[in-house]
């Protein structure tokens, strides 16, 4: 069952315009949410940057985008597909409705609201081979816009193809500065020594929902000091451990980047953390 403009129905009766303005100009955002047991994790985090990509992307919020309205949405398709008592993955996607070129005739909104079961309630941790690479065939543009979950993600399928190809689990992107922003599906966190580091937003960089839980982690703990600065391609080999971030998988470790490998000993420390966070929120 699929969620389309507040509205019930079967995905293969869910219908959306050739014209549809995120399909014809990426004129849309997403968010992508976990739920646990009909729990959504980090929900207020999620509503606030799916409220913020719409403003940036200067879409008309409806007066009815209350947190409540949009978490009863969520529910109400975590029921539909019986997924109440499991964990499940939800893509929350907004977009402007149909009408213009480039100038949008309207700055209304639809929405359309997807789940899918997902295989454990909590994070694991991943010990295989994890191999990455940077993608250098194109960059992403520092800046706001590339803060935001948009549909705009031609850079990632792009580089997605090229760690298929050559047979890496992933890429870094780098911005027009040559700074390394990000993996192709999540955040990027730096370890040396007890020092942990990563890009920051005005790099270019994803404005991540479990980047920012780590970031209020690592700021409440004594055992690490955590750095918000630009990332040379050539720290990554200077690393004790690289770990990737993002909503469904939670921490990545890196096992290996060209002829450097990785220790996962601080990344599998804050998934713990991580974890116990996400149980209490």
């Amino acid at each position: 069952m699929i969620n389309q403009d507040g509205k019930l129905v079967r995905t293969e009766n869910a219908k959306l315009s050739v014209l549809n303005r995120g399909f014809a100009y990426g004129d849309s955002v997403f968010e992508t949410i976990r739920v646990i047991s009909g729990k959504i994790m980090f929900w207020e985090d999620h509503y606030f940057r799916l409220m913020a990509s719409m403003r940036i992307m200067r879409m008309e919020i409806p007066s009815s985008f209350s947190p409540e309205f949009l978490e009863k949405e969520i529910q109400n398709i975590i029921e539909a597909n019986d997924l109440s008592t499991s964990p499940a993955r939800i893509k929350f996607a907004v977009y402007r409705l149909q009408g213009g070129y480039y100038s949008p005739a309207t700055r209304e909104i639809g929405y359309v609201i997807s789940a899918e079961a997902m295989e454990s309630s909590f994070y694991l941790f991943n010990e295989e081979n994890y191999e990455i690479e940077l993608f250098k065939d194109h960059y992403v543009a520092s800046g706001l816009l590339s803060t935001i979950k948009s549909n705009n993600r031609a850079v990632n399928v792009l580089g997605s193809i090229y760690a298929s190809e050559n047979g890496y689990d992933n890429c870094l992107l780098l911005n027009e500065k040559k700074s390394v922003v990000e993996a192709l599906n999540g955040n990027l966190f730096v370890v040396k020594g007890t020092t942990i580091k990563t890009p920051p937003l005005s790099d270019g960089v994803l404005n991540g929902i479990i980047r920012k839980q780590l970031i209020n982690i690592l700021k409440k703990t004594e055992e690490y000091s955590l750095e918000e600065a630009s990332v040379s391609p050539f720290e990554l080999q200077k690393a004790d451990e690289l770990f990737i971030t993002n909503v469904a998988q939670g921490i990545q470790p890196v096992s290996k980047y060209r002829k450097k490998e990785f220790t996962h000993t601080v990344s599998k420390d804050l998934l713990s953390k991580l974890n116990v966070k996400a149980r209490l929120g």
